[in-house]
């Protein structure tokens, strides 16, 4: 942790030295010549939520590439700056972004207004304690004490829009209305989602999924399921042998039929696991980013929950 602080204390020296040599550009910032509110975000859910409540009246950017895993990153003095000259930043919580908490001392926040998504919601503690882990490295590089994954329960998902809304009402208090109007009609789009969760696991006897890393106890909260992890809260924290032998005996035991591991992880332990117990392997997307590729192809969150959905069924019977 303490090589996390001194890169952050580094790009803010950095950015000042970046802010210097842009002096001679626009002092507002990038908002701009074609008068739109500049909005900069962190990873894909920030962006989609911010994207659908500003709607025309702003440029939407993120600095979290797709790929890049947003437990580990940290921010250039490039991406420093960049948030600097925007209008409006949107982060998740200072859990998952812990180098974010720190921007209120290095920008001007009458600039740039800092909006926390997740504001007013209670974080569930952390179950990374209770599954040791091989590597007191990696576990330790990646330490949540509160689990950031608030985004993946539809529910939650609205009051992160509800609260980039009001945020951004504040600040552009002219285009209030506008804001209102964009974010109840997304809010109606989260609201079938969740209507078609429940739907799902009304009736179903079996409530249990195994995943390979615990990214969905929002969810599994919300509507009532048991998520049974692999691993923590970070998708590349190892779990032990004894674990590994602990969750082959649940798998056989509680008869499971599918384990679910992501594509933008190594899915090594879920395929080792899923061969000593020939269980299938599935799909389940954390949200944490979608490709170019993705985007252009029309998905976005409420597409991809929906294959979370569709791939969770095969569980949740």
């Amino acid at each position: 942790m303490k090589m996390r602080t001194g890169l952050f204390l580094l790009g803010t020296v950095l950015l000042s030295v970046v802010l210097t040599a842009c002096s001679g550009q626009d002092k507002k910032g990038a908002s701009s010549d074609d008068g739109k509110i500049q909005v900069t975000t962190t990873f894909y859910p920030m962006y989609e939520f911010a994207k659908q409540v500003v709607g025309d009246k702003g440029d939407v950017d993120l600095i979290i590439p797709a790929g890049t895993e947003p437990h580990d990153f940290e921010p250039s003095a490039k991406d420093l700056a960049k948030i600097s000259n925007s209008d409006v930043f949107v982060y998740n919580s200072p859990e998952l972004e812990k180098w974010a908490s720190k921007l209120s001392d290095t920008i001007d926040t009458d600039k740039t207004k800092i909006i926390q998504a997740s504001k007013g919601i209670s974080l569930m503690d952390s179950v990374e304690d209770a599954h040791d882990s091989e590597s007191t490295e990696t576990a330790s590089d990646h330490d949540h004490d509160l689990d950031p994954h608030v985004w993946l329960d539809p529910v939650l998902a609205i009051k992160e829009v509800e609260t980039i809304r009001d945020q951004l009402s504040k600040k552009y208090p002219k285009d209030k209305t506008i804001f209102e109007k964009n974010a109840a009609t997304y809010i109606d789009e989260l609201k079938q989602l969740d209507q078609d969760y429940q739907t799902t696991v009304k009736n179903a006897t079996n409530k249990t999924f195994v995943t390979q890393h615990a990214a969905f106890g929002y969810l599994a909260k919300q509507y009532g399921l048991t998520q049974e992890a692999i691993a923590g809260i970070s998708p590349d924290q190892e779990p032990s042998a004894s674990r590994l032998t602990e969750l082959k005996k649940y798998v056989e035991t509680n008869k499971v039929n599918v384990i679910y591991f992501e594509e933008n992880a190594s899915s090594k332990v879920a395929e080792t696991l899923s061969s000593e117990t020939g269980v299938k392997l599935k799909v389940l997307n954390p949200l944490e980013s979608l490709t170019n590729k993705q985007i252009k192809a029309g998905e976005d969150y409420v597409s991809v929950m929906r294959d979370n959905l569709a791939a969770l069924k095969e569980s949740i019977q």
